[in-house]
């Protein structure tokens, strides 16, 4: 029998702060909201450091534009993404769910494409480099990946499959167990799997490009190619230990199986790219 007594229960807040009662009903700031911010600004700031380092140039007004691209690709891909991808059968029968952000539900694999053709909207406008483009912003995405995560363990969801290492949580609000003997302790131990993602597709994704992009930068549209490998690739193995919150596919999780067609585009941007010998990098 699991013993659970010495596993430490989850109780974070998911409140930075608690705002008083007001007309608008808001409840306060929320660490979730407050990583999307977070992600965007060090999004601007390293914008701003490979511009004042000749690594790429981009002014201020073409930096507040990209940044609103980013923006609106991650929030709105990221929600539509999880409605079509994890919640169909609520979206066909209320479309206006898209809207009802304040019920959460967002999906990484939703943003990427949001932000991808935001990226093509802007390349167009700017006529710049698409591909150039991409491999500047995969060094930043990691992370808001990493911070969203720590969200996630913050805010006591998106918990891992349950288990006996002493690492391990209890999330109150995870599902409960229903063996007798373990009810008084309520849900069962499990891997914090939040923070297993935050260090797979966080951070060492983001150690991996910003290397790639100071040290060893390779022809436009590789490092894109990369990123989305190696993000596939972490993501798979970090759902190992994540509780399944949709029915499976083919026996894979949703991350895992939508992860696999990010590294086939991946291996196919590297492929073409490879193909064309395109070397536009400095």
């Amino acid at each position: 029998m699991i013993q659970q007594n010495h596993y430490w229960v989850h109780d974070l807040s998911p409140l930075l702060f608690r705002f008083p009662e007001n007309p608008l009903g808001l409840d306060g700031i929320r660490y979730y909201g407050l990583a999307y911010l977070l992600g965007f600004l060090g999004a601007w700031l390293l914008l701003k450091l490979y511009n004042n380092k000749g690594k790429f140039a981009i002014d201020a007004d073409a930096r507040s534009s990209l940044m609103t691209a980013i923006i609106i690709g991650v929030l709105a891909g990221g929600r539509l993404g999880y409605m079509l991808l994890y919640d169909l059968e609520a979206f066909l029968a209320n479309p206006l769910l898209v809207f009802r952000v304040d019920q959460g539900g967002m999906a990484s694999h939703g943003g990427f494409v949001g932000v991808s053709i935001a990226l093509l909207w802007y390349a167009r406008k700017q006529k710049c480099d698409f591909l150039e483009l991409g491999d500047v912003v995969v060094t930043l995405a990691p992370l808001g990946l990493m911070l969203g995560r720590i969200a996630n363990f913050i805010n006591g969801e998106l918990w891992g499959r349950v288990t006996t290492v002493s690492w391990a949580v209890i999330f109150p609000d995870s599902p409960k167990n229903y063996n007798v003997a373990l009810q008084k302790y309520g849900a069962e131990p499990r891997h914090p799997s939040q923070l297993y993602e935050a260090v797979l597709e966080g951070g060492l994704i983001l150690a991996y490009v910003q290397w790639r992009f100071w040290c060893k930068r390779p022809s436009a549209g590789q490092l894109g190619g990369e990123f989305l490998i190696g993000y596939g690739i972490m993501r798979i193995l970090g759902e190992m230990f994540r509780e399944p919150d949709a029915d499976l596919i083919l026996g894979l999780s949703r991350g895992q199986f939508y992860s696999i067609f990010m590294i086939l585009a991946g291996a196919i941007t590297i492929w073409i790219v490879k193909r064309q010998g395109k070397y536009s990098h400095r």
